[in-house]
């Protein structure tokens, strides 16, 4: 892929905070978006700044080719967004994005560049464990529509539109052949605090999938449980931000109200 574009193509921050004491940077699970943390920003407290990264094939970037190998992507996204992680920051990212932010804080510790305060996973087992599901990213057409429907994260009018669906499913299928075809190879861990979120009712990322993220920091780890299927960041929002708020007050003293 061509060198990367300008960051500004590549981060929204729906709520700009120049004085921030701490940036929140967060990755959209496959398919996903920055729509995908709509009102993120106006829940966190004042003095933290949020903003989502929007990689190649989803909203305004649609028409530019997805990535479907982390290693191709990692090298343009420490170019495209490090500048902005020059300041203390977090990592956030759910599924897909779990393995993105996990990815990216080893590149940047790898570069010697500045590493995240604390990296906050969920709905992904720990890198270092295989997938207990199938693999989706080679399916035919209808019947990646079927695990699409079985997963939750697409609303049955979008899957239902001819249309819509030709033009993210090329993003889509580049996501999960990124997430299917990942494989861990062994690094020392990090040195961050660790954070793990899961769903309880989550059919395809079991509880001891969450707990194996402790393998992968030396500093503090802490794993907890919420309500809901896959995305349950979407059902159980609310109470997933009120203990994102409790790991940023941790991290700097921000305010948790």
């Amino acid at each position: 892929m061509s060198a990367a574009p300008a960051p500004r193509s590549w981060l929204v921050t729906p709520r700009p905070r120049p004085e921030a004491r701490l940036r929140v940077l967060c990755f959209a699970y496959a398919g996903g978006g920055s729509a995908a943390f709509t009102g993120w920003a106006d829940a966190l407290p004042s003095d933290v700044e949020l903003s989502a990264v929007r990689l190649p094939g989803r909203e305004s970037r649609i028409l530019q080719r997805p990535y479907t190998d982390i290693d191709e992507l990692l090298p343009d996204l420490v170019r495209a967004v490090s500048s902005y992680c020059r300041e203390p920051f977090v990592l956030f990212g759910h599924s897909m994005g779990a393995l993105i932010a996990y990815a990216y804080a080893r590149r940047l510790r790898d570069a010697g560049l500045r590493g995240p305060e604390h990296l906050v996973v969920s709905g992904r087992r720990a890198p270092q464990l295989t997938h207990n599901r199938p693999l989706v990213h080679d399916l035919p057409d209808d019947e990646l529509l079927d695990r699409l429907r079985e997963f939750g994260g697409t609303t049955a009018e979008v899957l239902s539109d001819p249309r819509t669906m030709r033009l993210v499913m090329p993003g889509l299928r580049a996501d999960f052949q990124l997430n299917d075809t990942y494989r861990y190879t062994p690094e020392p861990r990090l040195d961050c605090p660790v954070t793990a979120f899961g769903g309880r009712q989550d059919s395809h990322v079991d509880e001891d999938g969450i707990a194996a993220w402790a393998d992968r920091t030396t500093g503090p780890f802490t794993m907890r449980m919420l309500d809901g299927g896959h995305f349950f960041l979407h059902s159980s929002q609310a109470e997933l931000l009120r203990a994102i708020k409790v790991v940023l007050h941790r991290t700097t003293g921000s305010t948790v109200a």
